[in-house]
């Protein structure tokens, strides 16, 4: 009976009805999925931007126990993760709320940098982590230029502005400077894997070389805390009448697409964009589904 009423009437009136009744625990759930970067038309994101309103959300829900994250991401923006990271971590403090981290088929590179928000970190047996490192990949198209006769035309005023450019040769200079920019991001990640895991890590230079492991190898090093899943886990933390309060939710169908939205009257009114434009969103959105693909392929998903 006191649960039934629970869940009906607030917590004050319970009280009042109940003096011994306690409100069940609850927990809030905001789910972390996708490839780390920016949104733009048929591009969905990862990033601060699209989460934050459901981050601040869980965060403020009354009489939560704890955040729990699920995240599901094979990395992507190193910008857009620490962002991410040290939002969840500033509303943790702000609110003294603890963070618990699950990691569903991967957590890996910048996805792992998220997990490292959570002050405990759990996995699925079969759950990729790992892959602490930095990676810059594309391609080279001067031998196919000469082929087709195409001559390329760069005017800059600047000596590196033209740099990496992908039709022209390779300039070990050049290589040299993305090389060192991206030891720099290597050094900042690492560290902040270092702080976040403290002496629970097990291992040396092996965990930073960009290697991953399923949850066992994982858990061995110390880059997770536990095996389990989202409800197990935190029915053993904080019994089996927790609840579970999911925090945002899929985008609507029409946002993916080439329809934009205003407001008019107090009502949501959708547009249709011109026919260029959804031309170009289609193009971006092919081009990036390709993108997102081989981040996911580089761990056999």
């Amino acid at each position: 009976m006191k649960n039934t009423l629970g869940r009906i009437l607030p917590a004050a009136a319970m009280k009042r009805i109940a003096p011994d009744w306690e409100p069940r625990p609850r927990v809030a759930v905001v789910r972390l999925s996708g490839v780390i970067g920016a949104s733009q038309p048929l591009r969905g994101g990862l990033n601060l931007a699209a989460i934050e309103d459901a981050l601040d959300a869980a965060f403020e829900m009354k009489r939560i126990k704890a955040v729990a994250l699920v995240i599901n991401s094979p990395g992507g923006s190193p910008v857009q993760s620490s962002l991410i990271f040290k939002r969840i971590r500033a509303l943790a403090q702000e609110n003294e709320l603890p963070v618990y981290v699950f990691a569903e088929d991967v957590a890996a590179s910048g996805g792992y940098m998220l997990a490292c928000a959570g002050d405990e970190i759990y996995a699925d047996d079969s759950s990729i982590i790992g892959s602490i490192g930095v990676i810059s990949a594309g391609f080279g198209f001067t031998e196919a230029m000469r082929k087709l006769g195409v001559e390329r035309r760069v005017h800059t005023t600047g000596a590196n502005k033209g740099m990496l450019d992908p039709f022209q040769p390779e300039n070990p200079d050049d290589v040299a400077h993305l090389l060192a920019l991206q030891s720099e991001v290597h050094e900042s990640f690492k560290s902040l894997v270092r702080t976040s895991r403290g002496d629970r890590l097990k291992g040396g230079d092996e965990l930073f070389t960009g290697a991953f492991w399923a949850a066992g190898g994982a858990l061995a090093r110390g880059l997770i805390d536990g095996i389990g899943d989202l409800r197990a886990v935190l029915r053993d933390k904080f019994g089996k009448d927790v609840v579970l309060k999911e925090v945002g939710g899929k985008k609507p169908w029409w946002r993916l697409g080439g329809l934009s939205s205003r407001h008019h009257g107090g009502q949501e009114v959708l547009e249709a964009t011109s026919g260029p434009e959804i031309a170009t969103n289609f193009a971006d959105g092919l081009i990036s589904a390709i993108e997102k693909r081989s981040l996911w392929l580089r761990f056999g998903l």
